[in-house]
């Protein structure tokens, strides 16, 4: 069975974005975002993921990719 990996990570690098910017931004906590962005969530809500595409004018297939 595969497995969804957040690719969050390349998406602020790429922007040059920072994980405190980034969280006063979407409105969550620097905790939560690094949880995010470290790939260590079982769970992200739809209202989290739109609000990060908004902010990093992104889609949710950049930041979410499955492997197998």
């Amino acid at each position: 069975m595969g497995r969804i990996i957040l690719r969050l990570d390349r998406i602020m690098l790429e922007q040059k974005i920072s994980l405190n910017q980034l969280a006063e931004q979407v409105g969550i906590t620097n905790a939560n975002l690094s949880k995010i962005k470290n790939n260590r969530v079982n769970a992200v809500r739809f209202s989290t993921l739109a609000a990060l595409c908004e902010t990093l004018h992104c889609q949710p297939g950049d930041i979410l990719e499955y492997e197998e």
